[in-house]
């Protein structure tokens, strides 16, 4: 025993702790590849580095867009901090003078105001309450165990910067040794001699090559059937938890529950199918997910662009031909979830004051008083056109109209009060 202390260098093993994963995922970020990108490689280099496939990548990329808005800015971001394939540093680290980077100033500071516009328009509101923060503690959890997980695989070669070249040291001269090495050894020389004049025996030439032998031909391999591909039961999990949440919005929609609209529903299931795609890719399965997340997204774009707050299951679907006798036979609410609703209230006598409510989820909607009623009224509409006796609106979103029409004889009609609803379709208030 020599008795002097013995270092041991430490194990390698998995990452730690939280501060040593951030810390290594910096240090082995993503490369954003030349080849097999879309826009910018983003989704490439995440699949690339963490051996995904690029679409559920994609994928979850506009799910976490749909579902709160924070797709775009996630994307930013890596645009903005992972480098290129060849590059010394990120966009932004070139931006600040550390490196050389192929995105330009110019273009990094266009992609840092447009994640600063990304993020506010995340957090301050979407179509699903809160979704910008869900979207990013998902996409941020999602990345951070792919790092635990697969950190140590495909880590990226560091790239070498560019050093500078050797300065040339030599006369300009052609000759058979090296002007430097012939300088060093021998410095004494005399001025004006002549390599060239030399004993040819004494040049330093170098030695003719060695013939090798030319390396066997390789055999073919012999053709090996593919393996059946695991089967996963992430999708299968995923879709029947997807059903579910779906049926418990919708049944609590119809037990009177607000919150539960169209699209929080359509928001809950993206949000079920995105869960799924990130544990696909831990398990490498799912990828049948894609084919229910497209259509969802696209649905929610559909509902983030056209108003549905108002949209109610309740009342059933189909076209209603409705004429009261009597007062008594006027109910106090009209409820239906798609179909064209036709109220006629001409045929009732003069009698005690009305009041109704006709709310459509998806049609038209069309109510005709007499001639001579007193009609207080309120008509609106998410998407379509509003006709109230003389009055009307047409778009998305527009104001209600409201008002009292005393009809063809002034006051002292029939006292008539309506509130009319549709979510989409028309809306018509007129006399007959």
């Amino acid at each position: 025993m020599s008795g002097a202390s013995e270092t041991r260098a430490p194990k390698p093993g998995p990452l730690n702790g939280f501060e040593e994963t951030v810390k290594d995922f910096w240090g082995s970020r993503p490369r954003r590849p030349h080849g097999g990108r879309k826009v910018a490689g983003v989704a490439a280099a995440i699949g690339n580095r963490y051996g995904l496939d690029p679409v559920v990548v994609r994928v979850a990329l506009v799910v976490a867009t749909i579902f709160g808005g924070f797709g775009v800015t996630f994307y930013l971001l890596g645009w903005l901090f992972l480098p290129g394939e060849s590059d010394d540093v990120s966009g932004f680290e070139g931006l600040i003078g550390r490196g050389r980077s192929s995105v330009s100033p110019a273009f990094a500071v266009v992609l840092s105001i447009l994640t600063v516009v990304s993020v506010g328009g995340s957090f301050s509101g979407s179509w699903f309450d809160g979704g910008g923060l869900i979207s990013f503690a998902l996409l941020g959890i999602a990345l951070y165990l792919l790092h635990r997980s697969r950190g140590h695989e495909n880590r990226p070669a560091p790239v070498t910067p560019r050093s500078q070249y050797t300065a040339f040291t030599g006369n300009g001269a052609f000759t058979m040794t090296d002007t430097a090495t012939a300088e060093a050894k021998s410095p004494a020389s005399p001025q004006g001699w002549d390599p060239l004049a030399a004993d040819p025996a004494g040049w330093d030439l170098p030695d003719a090559p060695s013939y090798q032998e030319p390396p066997p031909p390789v055999p073919p391999k012999a053709f090996k059937a593919p393996e059946p591909r695991h089967r996963s039961k992430v999708g299968s999990a995923t879709f029947g938890l997807a059903v579910v949440t779906a049926g418990a919005g919708v049944l609590a929609n119809l037990n009177g529950v607000s919150w539960f609209s169209a699209q929080h529903i359509i928001g809950l299931v993206l949000g079920v199918v995105g869960i799924g795609l990130v544990t696909g890719a831990f398990v490498r399965g799912g990828r049948g997910l894609i084919g229910l997340a497209v259509p969802l997204a696209i649905v929610g774009m559909i509902l983030t662009t056209v108003p549905f707050q108002n949209f109610d299951f309740r009342g059933g679907a189909g076209d209603l031909d409705l004429t009261p006798a009597a007062a008594t036979d006027v109910k106090p609410l009209y409820q239906h979830a798609a179909g064209d609703i036709d109220l006629d209230l001409t045929k009732m006598p003069v009698g005690a004051p009305i009041t109704t409510n006709v709310v459509n989820g998806a049609g038209n909607s069309t109510i005709t008083v007499p001639d001579t009623a007193d009609v207080t009224f309120d008509c609106r509409t998410g998407a379509g056109t509003a006709e109230c006796f003389n009055r009307s609106t047409d778009g998305i979103s527009q104001d209600a109209l409201t008002g009292t029409d005393y009809g063809t004889d002034g006051v002292g009609g029939q006292k008539i009060t309506l509130h009319v609803s549709n979510t989409v379709g028309d809306v018509e208030v007129r006399r007959g």
